[in-house]
């Protein structure tokens, strides 16, 4: 398996040296997200300062922007960074496209597949010369003048990964995607009994073959040298399942382990903002089964076992470690798994 590291920048400017740092400690790849930053801007510094790294959105928030203006930053950072980007998207959830990117929401698994369908024709305009001519339900790309087309790609077209959790946008992934972000708040019994049976689903109705799909899977990790450091980090975890597990999109991943009752008190206590209580909700056989817990000489091991069978990429989430360098011998051990 390949193994991917968050950018966890104390600044944008550190960037390019950040992801400098990650390609020597021996990572795969590094992904950036929609967050309090647009996640490009650490990707383009990334893409002069590394020469083998992987430069992946985790994701950029697609119905947040157009097709045409993600096809331009894709297009130029595939030519950058010498075809090492991934593409990754996302469509959040409709408080935040509506109330935050004052942007329309509406059948968003169709919409997603339409946008990378518009995505593809754009690029190919581009790099094939083919005639821009896109008409669909939510997007139309009619006009492209001479003057305002790029050079193609000696790279070709970006790959796209799209981010899912439901199982209409995790079958469109598998329809029309180059690759699936599992997102972080997951259980190894929700991969089985959605994820899996509905990247198949998409794979079938295109006619395409799982090895056409890369899968990468985002999963929180919780792990100490002591005791006071293992509490730290299972707080810090709990906490961000709390915040997931709010959201009534994600319930099913609560429903997958019998907790789907706990769904609405977490949501009606982050309206009121009582952030720790969340986090008092989440007991430890909770805990357990969505992030791996497990001491540092374990934690490889662990990682291998969650993903086994399934992933070809992981990505690991610390949100309470997040130096990339503490890991170095887990990315060794899951790098060498024979998967």
């Amino acid at each position: 398996m390949r193994v991917d590291a968050p950018f966890a920048l104390a600044s944008l400017a550190a960037a390019g040296a950040e992801a400098r740092r990650l390609e020597e400690l021996g990572y795969d790849g590094a992904f950036s997200f929609d967050g309090p930053h647009d996640p490009f801007f650490p990707l383009l510094q990334a893409a002069a300062t590394t020469e083998r790294l992987e430069l992946i959105t985790g994701v950029a928030i697609a119905f947040a922007r157009s097709p045409m203006l993600l096809a331009q930053i894709g297009h130029d950072l595939q030519v950058l960074s010498k075809g090492r980007f991934r593409f990754g998207l996302g469509s959040q959830v409709r408080a935040h496209i509506e109330r935050r990117f004052s942007q329309p929401w509406s059948r968003p698994a169709a919409r997603m597949r339409e946008l990378v369908l518009a995505l593809r024709a754009i690029w190919s305009c581009w790099n094939d010369g083919a005639p821009l001519d896109f008409r669909g339900d939510f997007y139309t790309h009619t006009l492209m003048p001479p003057l305002l087309r790029p050079a193609p790609s000696p790279f070709g077209s970006p790959p796209v990964w799209l981010a899912g959790v439901g199982p209409r946008m995790t079958g469109v992934a598998g329809e029309v995607a180059d690759g699936f972000l599992v997102h972080p708040f997951h259980t190894r019994a929700f991969l089985e009994a959605v994820t899996r049976p509905a990247l198949e689903r998409g794979l079938v109705r295109a006619g395409r073959a799982r090895r056409e799909l890369t899968v990468s899977v985002q999963v929180l990790i919780a792990s100490g040298r002591d005791a006071d450091e293992t509490e730290r980090a299972r707080s810090a975890v709990r906490a961000q399942i709390a915040f997931y597990a709010s959201t009534p999109a994600y319930r099913g991943v609560l429903d997958s382990c019998g907790r789907g009752a706990l769904h609405p008190h977490l949501h009606a206590l982050s309206r009121s903002g009582d952030w720790r209580a969340m986090a008092a909700l989440v007991d430890d056989e909770l805990l357990e089964a969505v992030a791996v817990c497990a001491p540092p000489d374990a934690l490889g091991e662990r990682l291998v076992a969650r993903c086994a069978g399934f992933a070809d990429r992981v990505s690991l989430v610390a949100p309470w470690q997040p130096d990339a360098a503490a890991w170095a011998e887990v990315v060794r051990i899951v790098q060498g798994a024979r998967v």
